[in-house]
């Protein structure tokens, strides 16, 4: 059921406990997510977004209860894809003259998706929905993180509906920042910032500007997934900001995967020696065939360098750094440091493949990397820590 976000402003999405993947199975959600769709009654009524397709009967059969269908003036699409506008196909066919306003892309989005000639308005930058006393303003944000998302905002109320920005893959009954976990919102924040926003962090930065830029005042941030931005809501635009803004920690996350052991040995021997010169750096270890992929690439956006280790297998890399190789590749991550390390027992490729791939993904190499022949032995594991040593005393700069 919904609730209301204030006397004109309904929430009536839906929270999905079990949503364990998204985007397929790419990217992990932890802790469920949710579908938030708004409904916003003045003079004239609009309903802005909608939930995921899986729920789109139980989304509708739920609105009827807050509001006769008929009744909604307008539909408005911040963004097509299908966990905002799965619904649409069954809400259309209750209410099919409906106009429904999103931008020009959006239109190809929507009927890419669903193959229908739907009452489309496209509007842009700047556009005006009058519902009485109040107006919706139209504010494209394209590339945040498809080439057709708009935010909307309420007049009055002062309310930024962001649509994917600002949001978080964050089950909770309770629905806003000032209720739930802190820790908790922010690790789903900047999970959500690194592994969906973050290549395009440089219009990340200057959409914020042109928002801010706006001078509208804004009392509450509504995103498309987790909870809602009510108490300080600009403290989540600062950090969008600071996350936009090549953003790095005092960390290192070293990265590996392993036959028989003997790169995992490397690895803790590597971390044993940054430690050793570089007292104040965060350290963090991940067997990438044994951790989730994407909170690896979260903390790897968090560290000012990674290391990235894996045996020669067949001329190449184990599949899991593979992957992950090309996971950073595509999403551009700026400002970072790398080096590789590996183990191998004849023709050992493995290092020289991953320092290309780390180059192609933008990373600065910092050392052309280490390897050892078969399992390190103390001679071995002493070179591992030099290596380590030289990492560490170049973070320190």
């Amino acid at each position: 059921m919904g609730f209301k976000i204030n006397s004109n402003v309904t929430w009536v999405g839906k929270i999905d406990w079990e949503l364990r993947t998204f985007h397929g199975e790419d990217l992990s959600t932890h802790r469920g997510s949710s579908y938030n769709s708004y409904l916003v009654q003045d003079e004239k009524v609009a309903l802005i977004d909608t939930v995921w397709e899986p729920f789109a009967d139980e989304f509708i059969n739920n609105l009827k209860k807050e509001i006769d269908l008929s009744k909604i003036d307008y539909i408005i699409a911040n963004h097509g894809e299908i966990d905002h506008s799965g619904a649409l196909p069954a809400l259309m066919k209750e209410i099919p003259d409906t106009p429904i306003y999103c931008t020009q892309n959006g239109i190809k989005s929507l009927k890419g998706q669903y193959h229908q000639d739907w009452n489309f308005v496209p509007v842009r930058t700047g556009d005006k929905l009058n519902l009485g006393k109040k107006e919706i303003i139209f504010i494209e944000a394209p590339m945040l993180h498809w080439p057709d998302t708009m935010f909307s905002y309420l007049t009055g109320d002062n309310i930024l509906f962001s649509n994917d920005a600002f949001g978080q893959h964050y089950a909770s009954e309770l629905m806003y920042n000032d209720l739930v976990n802190q820790a908790e919102l922010y690790q789903e924040a900047i999970k959500y910032y690194a592994n969906i926003l973050a290549p395009f962090s440089k219009l990340v930065g200057k959409k914020i500007n042109e928002v801010l830029s706006l001078n509208l005042p804004i009392d509450i941030i509504c995103p498309s997934h987790g909870v809602i931005w009510r108490k300080d809501p600009i403290q989540i635009v600062e950090k969008y900001q600071e996350w936009a803004d090549d953003y790095q920690e005092n960390q290192i996350t070293i990265i590996y995967d392993t036959m028989w052991n003997g790169t995992r040995r490397m690895a803790e021997a590597i971390a044993c020696g940054i430690k050793e010169v570089n007292e104040d750096i965060t350290i963090k270890l991940f067997n990438s065939a044994r951790s989730d992929t994407n909170d690896i690439i979260t903390e790897a956006f968090k560290s000012k360098a990674i290391l990235v280790g894996s045996p020669t297998v067949n001329r190449v890399v184990l599949h899991s750094i593979a992957g992950l190789l090309g996971a950073l590749r595509g999403l551009g991550f700026k400002n970072k440091k790398a080096a590789a390390f590996g183990t191998y027992g004849w023709s050992g490729e493995s290092v020289k493949i991953i320092t290309e791939e780390l180059e192609r993904a933008g990373f600065e190499i910092i050392d052309q990397g280490i390897k050892t022949l078969w399992n390190p032995d103390e001679d071995s594991k002493q070179k591992c820590e030099e290596f380590g040593k030289r990492i560490g005393e170049i973070l320190k700069a």
